[in-house]
């Protein structure tokens, strides 16, 4: 039986070996094709993203000569950061750009919904550790304006609970005050967003070849035909 295991435990290391091997290889291959084909291929070699490239693929390569260097391939783990070049995909995309405008412009609203957020805890922390008290796990005034941020933010631990009436009464109060709280930022952020995308878009511009009227304010042609839209 043990036999068997051992087996079983060497095939499956010699098969992600060699998977291992056949990534690298087209790394490798992906790295040098790269460098070729770029116009400026020092940019890329000492960029962010080139470094990265290079790290993740070098240490199967140096096990082959260095003993012990396996250990430097846990270094491969990088060419997940390799994912966030689908991200320059946004640049592209309009959306990303309204919910951003939509972030700056509520950052002061979330503010101070966050500052009142505190204030409430400190009052409902400070009026928890009045009503329970040390003898039921509320040490100090701190520990229980963190029991309270805890429970609004219904996280619950569970490390305190109030065991007398009124303390129970009031932690169903925190509680359902916080699912309120909540929605109030997500609010805040689709007002702000639904806001911005009314005032990107042109509905009073036809274009006069499909009669199309939703058309971005920067726009110069149809989004439907292309033809050349009338500045008003």
């Amino acid at each position: 039986m043990l036999e068997s295991v051992e087996g079983y435990d060497m095939k499956y290391h010699q098969f992600f070996n060699i998977s291992e091997w056949i990534v690298t290889i087209l790394f490798s291959i992906e790295y040098v094709l790269r460098i070729i084909c770029v116009k400026r291929p020092s940019k890329y070699i000492f960029s962010f993203y080139g470094i990265i490239d290079l790290l993740s693929t070098v240490p199967k390569y140096l096990s082959l000569v260095f003993a012990g260097s396996q250990y430097f391939t846990a270094l491969r783990a990088l060419r997940l950061l390799r994912i966030f070049r689908i991200l320059k995909l946004v640049r592209f995309l309009g959306e990303s750009n309204n919910l951003i405008r939509a972030l700056r412009a509520s950052r002061t609203k979330i503010f101070i919904f966050v500052f009142v957020v505190l204030i409430i805890s400190i009052i409902l922390g400070t009026l928890m550790y009045l009503v329970e008290g040390p003898q039921h796990g509320f040490n100090s005034i701190p520990h229980s304006i963190y029991w309270t941020i805890v429970t609004l933010t219904t996280v619950g631990y569970g490390d305190i609970s109030p065991e007398t009436p009124l303390g129970q009464f009031i932690a169903t109060c925190i509680m359902i005050i916080g699912y309120g709280i909540i929605a109030v930022p997500t609010g805040i952020v689709s007002a702000q967003y639904a806001s911005s995308r009314k005032t990107e878009f042109d509905k009073g511009r036809s274009c006069e070849d499909c009669g199309a009227d939703i058309h971005r304010n920067d726009a110069a042609f149809c989004r439907k035909c292309g033809h050349k839209l009338e500045d008003e």
